[in-house]
C-alpha cells in the first residue's frame, strides 16, 4: 500500500520524528501556495567550486506560515535558490533552478543547507549508483518479494565494492563480472 506524502508526514510525526522534505508537484496546491506566500526571514549563501562550474545556492526560510495550506507538523519552509555556470561545447551556461522543502522543525539557514547537501550526497553515492550503475530502475523483477530481495543483493555488493576499497562504482562492477580472481578476493576466498 502506497502512503499519500500527508499521511507521510503524520507517521513520522506519530513516531516522535520531524521531517525534511522536498516539495513538488504531486502537492500542487502546497506547492502553489508556498511559491506564491514564499516571504524570506533568515538566508544562507554558499558558494562552490568543483568538476569544472561554479554553484551558487541561496537558502533561504520562512516560518510564517498564515496564509499556508495546512500540513501536519508544519514549522518551516525552505526555499534553495541554485545558480550554476559552467562551460558546455566550449560555449559558457548559465542555469537556475528553485527548489522548495518542508520542515516540522527549525533551525537556522546554514543548517538547512548542509542537511540538504546532505541528502545529495546520499543520492550520488547510493541511489545514483543503483540507478545508472546497476540499472535497478531498467529492471523487469515485479513478482512478490523478488524486487526487495535484488535491492538487498545490489546493496550488499555496493557494501562489498566500498569495503574493497574501491571508488568507482562501475569498475568494481566490471571487475567483479569478469574476473573470477577479483570476486576471490572480495569474498577472501582461497
Amino acid at each position: 500500500m502506497r502512503l499519500a506524502p500527508k499521511k507521510t508526514c503524520q507517521l513520522i510525526l506519530d513516531t516522535n520524528n520531524h521531517y525534511l522534505g522536498a516539495l513538488k508537484g504531486n502537492q500542487s496546491s502546497l506547492h502553489k501556495s508556498v511559491q506564491a506566500n514564499f516571504i524570506a526571514e533568515a538566508s544562507y549563501t554558499e558558494l562552490s567550486k568543483g568538476h569544472g562550474r561554479l554553484e551558487k545556492r541561496v537558502v533561504s526560510l520562512c516560518t510564517t506560515l498564515d496564509t499556508i495550506k495546512p500540513w501536519p507538523g508544519l514549522k518551516t519552509l525552505v526555499r534553495v535558490e541554485s545558480e550554476r555556470q559552467f562551460n558546455y561545447g566550449g560555449q559558457p551556461r548559465r542555469e537556475t533552478e528553485t527548489r522548495y522543502y518542508i520542515a516540522s522543525f527549525l533551525e537556522s539557514a546554514e543548517s538547512f543547507a548542509q542537511r540538504i547537501r546532505g541528502y545529495w550526497g546520499v543520492e550520488n553515492k547510493v541511489h545514483h549508483v543503483r540507478d545508472v550503475t546497476q540499472g535497478e530502475d531498467a529492471s523487469r523483477i515485479r513478482m512478490h518479494q523478488l524486487p526487495q530481495i535484488f535491492a538487498v543483493a545490489r546493496n550488499f555488493a555496493l557494501n562489498l565494492y566500498r569495503s574493497n576499497e574501491f571508488s568507482n562504482m562501475a569498475q568494481a562492477e566490471r571487475l567483479c563480472k569478469f574476473g573470477l580472481d577479483t570476486l576471490k578476493t572480495i569474498f577472501r576466498m582461497k
